[in-house]
């Protein structure tokens, strides 16, 4: 007779899977809640103490540590001195092993969880076993997921036993859950002594879905998810639209991040291949819709747009009128429901814009490496910035200069950004030369660069830009300084009436 070891946290599904082995000629073998679990059911399963012989010890800290399960486990079958050994010492052999692992992730995410509770919810017994069993994968299955359930059940039906193939695959995903089990519990640790950036990295993500294809149809792709997805877009819920892409999760990623940077305002951000085209901000969100799609309306088509409140119909009714890819919004009223999915693919999303923001770190990959750095959450306020020119920002330049510099920081480098009355007028992303990016924000504000306001992610190494923005008719400007030749940039604003003002700190973003 075949046994089968069954211990899990996860009891869905468990009772008609154990009755289907009950049904096929296995002999059950269990544990505390489950072996209750199984015989509230109406199953009669074996204690683990009538196996091992010793009782359940240390509130069931020690139960399946013990040589009559894992020599049932290890021992190769097709060895003839491993089957002689374990029939000496009077150990049978086990020939399946279900088991789910403590419910650690979920511990961890508990608010107000105590470490007590945390460190109870690590899982010694069940990854040990997972792993005897996966060792001998030839011999042994090994089930560590309900949704396998069918699987094994089906081919023990039609087979007598499940196929090689299948145990195999069913090994590998053991070892990338205890592998992902482990990297959380190594991460939970980490955090809590302060160690930012260890000797050995260990992250691990839950895939969500795979992706029609990555950034060009010829590439494979899927998008995973972290630990603690908060503020992000893959907690976000598809209410409409054909599934994203690749690059639909890499624009929304990038639109939420600016978004965030406008908590307590109405906000719209319209973005395009990772920078924004358009941000507005208005007493309502319509009215920061139509700051936003003013903005750049041509650039905003085909493009992902985001907002920090319920989209209307009013809105709705706007947006309609043009093609974009996808719309983000805490909300959507019904009417603006009833009017946007009239369009077959448009993705409607809705995320809560209040979750906390968990991302400390952000991660890079090179050839064979990755990068690591703390987030660019850096803020400025009115305080920390210094005036060096003869002239002062007005108080409304002073308003639109902490504006373009929220923006700026989400603008490819080198980056410049033209803003006035609460709108975004003019972005320059990515160009090789500063003066380059500040050409193409102006060219693209025009008339309305007259007036205006600009910002720089990082210091002027020379006048031109100044010189380019002042003959664009730009009356304020922010950025970094710290140029060994700020003094000619200054000179140049002094010389022309414009304020200027530092604020010490750089934003590239590449």
């Amino acid at each position: 007779m075949k046994r089968a070891l069954v211990s899990v946290s996860d009891k869905s599904g468990l009772i008609p899977f154990v009755q289907g082995l009950v049904d096929a000629g296995y002999e059950i073998i269990s544990t505390g809640g489950t072996k209750k679990a199984l015989e509230e059911a109406g199953l009669k399963p074996i204690g683990i103490s009538e196996v091992t012989g010793f009782p359940e010890i240390l509130d069931g800290r020690v139960k399946t540590l013990h040589p009559k399960v894992h020599g049932g486990l290890l021992a190769v079958r097709s060895n003839p001195d491993h089957m002689k050994q374990i029939q000496e010492l009077g150990i049978d052999p086990i020939d399946m092993v279900v088991v789910n692992l403590y419910p650690f992730k979920q511990t961890v995410q508990k608010p107000g969880v105590s470490h007590e509770e945390i460190i109870e919810n690590i899982d010694i017994g069940g990854p040990s076993m997972l792993r005897s069993a996966s060792k001998n994968y030839q011999a042994v299955t090994v089930v560590c997921d309900p949704a396998d359930y069918d699987v094994v059940l089906a081919e023990i039906k039609e087979k007598g036993d499940t196929t090689p193939e299948t145990r195999e695959r069913l090994a590998a995903k053991v070892f990338r859950t205890t592998a992902q089990y482990d990297a959380m519990i190594a991460d939970y640790l980490t955090k809590k002594t302060g160690e930012e950036f260890p000797e050995k990295l260990t992250i691990t993500f839950d895939k969500v879905q795979d992706l029609r294809y990555g950034e060009n149809p010829h590439q494979k792709a899927a998008f995973y998810k972290g630990m603690k997805p908060q503020y992000s877009l893959a907690n976000a819920k598809q209410l409409h639209g054909k599934e994203l892409s690749y690059n639909n999760i890499q624009d929304g990623n990038a639109a939420i991040e600016i978004l965030k940077e406008f908590a307590g305002q109405h906000a719209a951000v319209g973005l395009k291949h990772m920078n924004p085209c358009g941000i507005g901000l208005g007493n309502s969100i319509d009215e920061a819709w139509d700051k936003c799609f003013e903005a750049d309306p041509v650039s905003i088509f085909g493009g992902i747009v985001a907002f920090n409140d319920e989209v209307n119909e009013t809105t709705a009714e706007k947006l309609s009128k043009i093609f974009l890819e996808i719309i983000i919004a805490p909300s959507f009223s019904q009417d603006a429901l009833d009017i946007l999915t009239k369009k077959k693919n448009i993705r409607l999303m809705t995320l809560d814009v209040t979750q906390s923001v968990n991302n400390t770190f952000k991660y890079t990959n090179v050839n064979d490496g990755l990068l690591v750095q703390e987030m660019d959450t850096k803020q400025i306020n009115k305080e920390d910035l210094r005036c060096v020119t003869n002239r002062k920002p007005t108080d409304e330049e002073m308003d639109q200069l902490l504006f373009a510099w929220k923006v700026v920081k989400h603008v490819k480098s080198n980056a410049i950004v033209l803003v006035k009355d609460n709108m975004t007028i003019g972005v320059g992303a990515g160009q090789m030369n500063r003066v380059g990016s500040a050409e193409i924000a102006i060219k693209e504000a025009g008339e309305k660069a007259k007036g205006s306001v600009m910002s720089s992610d990082a210091f002027f190494p020379f006048k031109d830009t100044v010189q380019t923005a002042i003959e664009a008719g730009v009356t304020a400007i922010i950025q970094p300084g710290g140029s060994i030749r700020d003094q000619e940039s200054i000179d140049e604003c002094n010389a022309h009436n414009i304020a200027m003002v530092f604020t010490g700190v750089r934003h590239f973003k590449h």
